[in-house]
């Protein structure tokens, strides 16, 4: 979980979440699956990559509008708790529902990989951020991957290759080279 820091604004203090972004990445705008993120320089296994701020999207904005965008290809499924407003005036609390989050900075920009990932992520919804981190020594040149999961909205390149789809999940993840 990212660390929070004091600053001083003008006479008062005020507490933030310290955001954090590895240097070098490059943004490279035409590899086979699109944009994609690479690293520029090698980068140690266990480093978080970025620390990106998330913004949740409400459902009905979500169906009514987003979904029929582009934009929605690059959202994360993020569960939704109502308003404490809207809660309350249905005289009980309602339970989280799934929708849709717009990851800022980098993170709408990696690349999915069941086979090459090389970048887990963990969800913080308390504090709608997102966390980066590089799962294995990832070389200069290297393009950054995460999983997506195995519902994916689009053909998988990777799958189609591979001689025989995996029946078990498993499979997959014995393939990730994960540091210990």
């Amino acid at each position: 979980m990212p660390k929070k820091e004091e600053v001083t604004n003008g006479s008062e203090k005020v507490e933030g979440i310290g955001l954090k972004r590895t240097e070098r990445l490059l943004l490279v705008m035409n590899t086979p699956k699109g944009r994609g993120v690479f690293a520029g320089r090698d980068i140690p296994g266990r480093t978080v990559i970025e620390i990106s701020p998330v913004l949740v999207l409400d459902p009905m904005e979500n169906e009514e509008h987003v979904q029929k965008t582009d934009l929605y290809n690059y959202t994360y499924n993020w569960p939704y708790t109502p308003p404490a407003k809207t809660a309350q005036s249905s005289g009980s609390k309602t339970p989280p529902v799934q929708t849709q989050a717009l990851i800022f900075g980098l993170g709408s920009m990696f690349n999915h990989s069941n086979l090459q990932q090389n970048v887990g992520w963990e969800r913080d919804v308390k504090n709608l951020l997102i966390t980066y981190t590089a799962l294995r020594d990832i070389k200069k040149g290297e393009e950054l991957c995460i999983s997506y999961g195995p519902r994916l909205t689009f053909k998988d390149v990777e799958e189609e290759n591979l001689e025989t789809s995996p029946e078990d999940w498993t499979e997959v993840l014995n393939i990730i080279d994960l540091i210990d």
